[in-house]
C-alpha cells in the first residue's frame, strides 16, 4: 500500500503530461504543485503528444534539453518523460508523487486507453510511486477554465495522498467545464462508458493532398449518452470533480474463473 502523505511540504514532486512543456495546463499545475511543496520538477515532452497512450520510444535515441532549474523538454513520449524523470534527472531522490496533467481536455470512460495523461500517472504507478492524472473539461477551445482547475484540484490531490491506497493503483481526475464557483462538489466515481456514440474509428476523413496522395483524419467522437449515475461521466455532467481510482492489473477474474475448464 502506498502510505499516507499527510504534509505535502517536504515531498518531492514530477509534475509531467502529453500536450507538452509550453501547454498551459502544466504551467497550472506546476503553481498548483509549488502550493503543495517547494521541490517541484517538470519533465514533459517537447511537443503535444495527445493520444500517444503508454508508449516507449525503444528504437530512436531520445533527446532532451534543460529548460531551467529542475525543467526539462524531452523529445518523446509522455511515459518516456516518466521514466527519465525518476531514473535519470532525479534518480538521487526519486519523487514521491507524480502529477500528471493538467490536460486540455476530460479522460474520461473509453478515453481513458489512449490518454497519454493517464500514461504518466500508469509509468509513476508502475515504478512504485502514488501518481494522479488530472484533466479540464471544457466546451468552448477559446476558453479552457483553468481557473476552476487552478482553484480545485490542489485540495483534490491533499486529500487524495492523505489516504492510504493500493500500490497497483493510479488516481485519474477530470475537473468539470464550468467556473468555480460552480463546482457542485468532489465526487468518487467509476469509470463510464459512453452508449449511442460514434466512435473514433467510425469517424475518418479520407483526403488527398496537393500532390495526389491520400491520406486520412481521424474525426473528432460524437457521444449521445452514458451509462450510469456512478459514473466520472455522470460527475462531470453534475459540475462535479470526478475522481477513479484506476488499477493497472487487468486480469478479470471473473473470466480466468469461467475458462478454467477450458485451459
Amino acid at each position: 500500500m502506498f502510505e499516507p502523505i499527510p504534509d505535502l511540504s517536504k515531498a518531492r514532486i514530477l509534475v509531467s503530461n502529453d500536450d507538452g512543456l509550453d501547454a498551459p495546463g502544466i504551467q497550472v499545475l506546476e503553481r498548483v504543485a509549488r502550493t503543495l511543496s517547494d521541490d517541484v520538477w517538470v519533465v514533459a515532452p517537447e511537443t503535444e503528444q495527445s493520444g500517444a497512450g503508454h508508449s516507449l520510444t525503444l528504437h530512436d535515441p531520445i533527446r532532451y534539453q534543460r529548460r531551467g532549474p529542475r525543467h526539462v523538454a524531452v523529445r518523446g513520449t509522455p511515459t518516456d518523460c516518466v521514466l527519465l524523470g525518476v531514473k535519470l534527472f532525479m534518480a538521487d531522490h526519486p519523487p514521491d508523487l507524480v502529477l500528471s496533467g493538467i490536460n486540455r481536455g476530460g479522460n474520461m470512460g473509453e478515453d481513458i486507453t489512449y490518454s497519454g495523461t493517464v500514461a504518466v500517472a500508469m509509468e509513476g504507478t508502475l515504478l512504485g510511486i502514488r501518481s494522479i492524472a488530472l484533466s479540464q473539461q471544457f466546451s468552448d477551445p477559446d476558453a479552457v477554465p483553468w481557473d476552476t482547475a487552478e482553484a480545485t484540484i490542489g485540495e483534490v490531490v491533499r486529500r487524495a495522498c492523505a489516504a492510504r491506497w493500493n500500490r497497483e493503483v493510479l488516481i485519474n481526475v477530470n475537473v468539470p467545464d464550468c467556473p468555480a464557483d460552480q463546482v457542485a462538489g468532489i465526487r468518487l466515481a467509476r469509470q463510464g462508458k459512453r452508449v449511442g456514440s460514434s466512435r473514433f474509428s467510425e469517424n475518418l476523413v479520407e483526403r488527398v493532398d496537393p500532390r495526389g496522395r491520400p491520406y486520412v483524419w481521424i474525426g473528432v467522437e460524437q457521444v449521445r449518452g452514458f451509462d450510469g449515475a456512478d459514473t466520472d461521466l455522470h460527475a462531470i455532467a453534475q459540475n462535479c470533480v470526478a475522481v477513479t481510482p484506476l488499477c493497472i492489473d487487468l486480469t478479470d477474474e471473473g473470466t480466468m474463473d469461467a475458462m478454467g475448464s477450458v485451459f
